[in-house]
C-alpha cells in the first residue's frame, strides 16, 4: 500500500514564529509528530511518503503515486484539513482520517472514507484489519486508553529536519487535574499513561542517529502529571545527555505545581531543559475556582513563576479572559501579573469552549453557545460563546492587552528581568560552529534592536546588563529578545482580525435586531 500523509496547515498563530524562522532559515516551529507515529504504527511493508503542508504543497506526482490519502489535525487546521479531504476526493482517492479534530468533531470530517478516530494505538490496527478484508469505508472508535508502553519509535526518518526548529518527543498522555475548558481529559484521560524511561531513550537515540543536534520539546500536554516516573526518566535522561554531551535543549508544559517540588525542576535542569509552558490562565481566583483549576490557587503564583525562574527554567505561560462572572479590567490585571512575575512569554487568549468538554456541555445547557456551523478556534478568534459582560469589552481588551504586552521596550525590560534572576545551565553541551543563517539572525536582531529602534539604548543597557550580571544565560536572553520580531507582527494580526470579527459581529446583531423589531411589528398589526 502506497500511503501519502498529508498534515493541514496552521494559520497565523501566536506560536508562528514565522520571522524569526525566516531568519534561521527554518519554515516550522515543530514537526508532526502525530502522524510520524501513526506512520510507525500502521504495517511496516507500506510505502509512506509524508508532506507537511506547512513547509510546501502537495505535488502531482505525490498525488499520483498515492494509493490512500491519510490526513490528521487539530480544530485549528479545520480549514486545511477539510479542503484536503475534498482534494483527495476529487482525484479519486481512498482517504483516512483522524486526530484531535476528527475525534472531537467526526461528523465535520464525514466526506473521508475512513474514520480513525481515539487513540491510534487501538484504531489503527482496526482500520487495517477493515482494509485487510477489501472495506472501503468505516469508523474506527474506542473508549479504550491503550498502554502507551507500545507506542513504536515515530518515523522520524519521514521528515525533513532542515525545515524544523525543534523536534518532539511525547512521555506521557493525560492529565490529573479537572479544568473545565480543556480538552485534554476529554481526548485522553485524567490518568497520566507514561511510557518507559528506557522506550524514549530509543526515540532520543533515534533522532541522534539521523543527525538531530537542536532543541527537542516534550510535547506532553502535562509533563509533570505522573512524577514518580517523570523522575525515573529524568534520572536516566541525565545520564543519557551527559553520555552524548548533551546535543539535545528541552523544553516543555507543566502544571504550576512543578515549582512545589525543587528536586523535580533541578532534575530537569540537569537534563538541559531550560524552558516550560504553564498555563496559569488568570491571576483571579474566582475565575481560576469557578473553571476548577483548583491547583492555581494553592499558593502565590507571582511567588510560584519566581521558584521557577530561580531554578533556572524560563517560564512561558498561557492565560485566557472572558471567564463567567469575570469583572471589568481582567487584561490589566493579567499584564499586572505577567509585568510583576516577570513573565517574558505569555499567551494571550480569549475563552472557547471546545467540543466535548464540560464547559462546552455547561454552556449548552444554558443555550449559550454561538455556533456557525464550523469550528475555527485560535487565539485570534472571537468567542464561540456568550459571555456575562458585553463581548466587545472582552475582546476591546484582549487587542490592548496584546498591544501593551509586546511593546518592544515594555518586552525587553520583563526579558531582561526575567534573566537577570534565571539560574545558570548546568549543562555543559559540546561546542559547535553557529550555522551561517545563525549569525545573519543575530546580525540581524542587533541591527533592528540595537541600531534600527528607539529602543536601542534599552537594548544594549539590557544586554550588557545580563552579560555582566548572568552571562550563562546570555545567548539564551538574546534568542528571547529575538521573539519579539514575530510578536510585533503578530499584535498587529490580532488588532485586524479581532477588531474585523467584532464588526462582523456587530452587523449580525444589528440585522437580528433589526428582524426581531420587523416580526414584532408585523404580528401587532396581524393581531
Amino acid at each position: 500500500m502506497r500511503a501519502l500523509l498529508i498534515y493541514p496547515v496552521f494559520p497565523p498563530t501566536f506560536w508562528s514564529y514565522n520571522k524569526i524562522l525566516e531568519l534561521v532559515d527554518r519554515k516550522v516551529l515543530l514537526p508532526p509528530l502525530g502522524m510520524v507515529t501513526v506512520a510507525a504504527i500502521l504495517p511496516q511493508e507500506w510505502e509512506f511518503k509524508l508532506v507537511d503542508r506547512n513547509i510546501r504543497a502537495v505535488t502531482e506526482a505525490e498525488w499520483e503515486w498515492a494509493e490512500i490519502v491519510i490526513l490528521s489535525g487539530m480544530i485549528v487546521q479545520r480549514q486545511d484539513l477539510i479542503e484536503q479531504i475534498h482534494e483527495a476526493k476529487q482525484r479519486g482517492k481512498l482517504v483516512a482520517v483522524g486526530g484531535p479534530y476528527p475525534t472531537s468533531i467526526p461528523h465535520e470530517v464525514a466526506e473521508a472514507d475512513f474514520l480513525i478516530l481515539d487513540e491510534g494505538e487501538i484504531t489503527i490496527p482496526m482500520f487495517v484489519e477493515a482494509l485487510a478484508r477489501g472495506e472501503t469505508k468505516g469508523v474506527f472508535r474506542t473508549t479504550e486508553k491503550p498502554d502507551v508502553t507500545i507506542t513504536p519509535i515515530p518515523r522520524y526518518d519521514l521528515l525533513d529536519f532542515e525545515a524544523y526548529d525543534s523536534m518532539s518527543v511525547q512521555f506521557s498522555r493525560g492529565c490529573p487535574f479537572q479544568c473545565e475548558f480543556c480538552d485534554i481529559i476529554v481526548l485522553y484521560g485524567r490518568k497520566p499513561r507514561t511510557k518507559t524511561p528506557a522506550q524514549l531513550l530509543k526515540e532520543l537515540d533515534y533522532l541522534y542517529e539521523l543527525g538531530w543536534r537542536r532543541g527537542v520539546f516534550m510535547v506532553d500536554d502535562n509533563f509533570i502529571g505522573n512524577k514518580r516516573n517523570v523522575k525515573l526518566l529524568l534520572k536516566e535522561l541525565k545520564v543519557w545527555q551527559e553520555e552524548h554531551q548533551y546535543p539535545f535543549r528541552f523544553n516543555t508544559e507543566a502544571s504550576v505545581d512543578l515549582a512545589a517540588d525543587p528536586e523535580l525542576m533541578e532534575m530537569m535542569v540537569d537534563c538541559y531543559f531550560d524552558a516550560v509552558f504553564l498555563g496559569i490562565e488568570t491571576p483571579d481566583e474566582e475565575s481560576l475556582q469557578l473553571t476548577k483549576k483548583f491547583q492555581n490557587t494553592r499558593s502565590s503564583l507571582t511567588e510560584t513563576v519566581d521558584k521557577i525562574i530561580k531554578a533556572g527554567l524560563r517560564p512561558m505561560a498561557g492565560f485566557i479572559i472572558g471567564f463567567d462572572g469575570e469583572k471589568k479590567g481582567a487584561a490589566d490585571r493579567i499584564i499586572n501579573f505577567v509585568e510583576e512575575a516577570a513573565i517574558p512569554t505569555a499567551l494571550f487568549g480569549m475563552l472557547q469552549a471546545l467540543p466535548n468538554t464540560a464547559l462546552w456541555t455547561r454552556l449548552e445547557k444554558e443555550g449559550r453557545l454561538r455556533l456557525t456551523g464550523k469550528q475555527d478556534i485560535n487565539q485570534s478568534t472571537l468567542m464561540n460563546f456568550v459571555p456575562t459582560r458585553p463581548i466587545e469589552d472582552i475582546a476591546t481588551e484582549y487587542i490592548e492587552a496584546f498591544w501593551k504586552l509586546y511593546d518592544p521596550e515594555v518586552f525587553l525590560d520583563r526579558t531582561y528581568r526575567c534573566f537577570l534572576k534565571l539560574g545558570a545551565p548546568k549543562a555543559k553541551p559540546a561546542f559547535k560552529l553557529p550555522r551561517r543563517a545563525d549569525l545573519y539572525a543575530l546580525a540581524v536582531i542587533i541591527w533592528r534592536q540595537g541600531f534600527k529602534r528607539s529602543t536601542r539604548w534599552k537594548f544594549w543597557q539590557n544586554l550588557f546588563g545580563i552579560l555582566r550580571h548572568n552571562p550563562a544565560n546570555a545567548e539564551h536572553y538574546i534568542t528571547v529578545c529575538a521573539h519579539n520580531e514575530h510578536f510585533l507582527e503578530y499584535r498587529q494580526i490580532v488588532r485586524d482580525e479581532i477588531t474585523a470579527q467584532l464588526a462582523e459581529f456587530q452587523r449580525q446583531e444589528a440585522l437580528m435586531a433589526e428582524k426581531t423589531v420587523i416580526a414584532a411589528s408585523l404580528f401587532r398589526g396581524w393581531v
